[in-house]
């Protein structure tokens, strides 16, 4: 068995125009397609991510998620960046509020955190 690589990440919108304006105009992912499921009254946009894909899914009246980031499950997605604190400025231009940027213990690198429209924790990575 071999992995190569994370082919996409699914993320269930609670308010789907709400989500794709974040996705695609404040964090500038670019969009792949977008369909419509009428069978499921629901909408599947793909986005572009470096050589991934983030999938962003509508469904009618999906449960809140239960707890922050410490519940069980996926815990927070993190994107990779060349400058955080440049990444951080144009985020907060766009009115994203950002956590303070902190170095990791463990890689020395610069990190921190933000959220998307229904509180998805998002990291920076350097």
């Amino acid at each position: 068995m071999k992995f190569e690589k994370i082919h996409h990440v699914a993320i269930i919108a609670s308010d789907y125009e709400a989500s794709k304006a974040f996705y695609t105009e404040v964090l500038e992912l670019p969009i792949i397609r977008e369909n419509y499921r009428a069978e499921r009254d629901s909408y599947k946009l793909d986005l572009k991510l470096g050589e991934s894909e983030i999938e962003l899914f509508s469904f009618p009246n999906p449960p809140e998620r239960p707890s922050g980031p410490e519940s069980v499950g996926l815990r927070h997605l993190c994107f990779y960046v060349e400058d955080v604190e440049a990444t951080v400025a144009e985020l907060n231009r766009k009115g994203v509020e950002t956590e303070p940027i902190r170095m990791d213990d463990y890689t020395n690198k610069k990190f921190t955190f933000f959220k998307d429209p229904d509180g998805l924790p998002l990291e920076l990575h350097e």
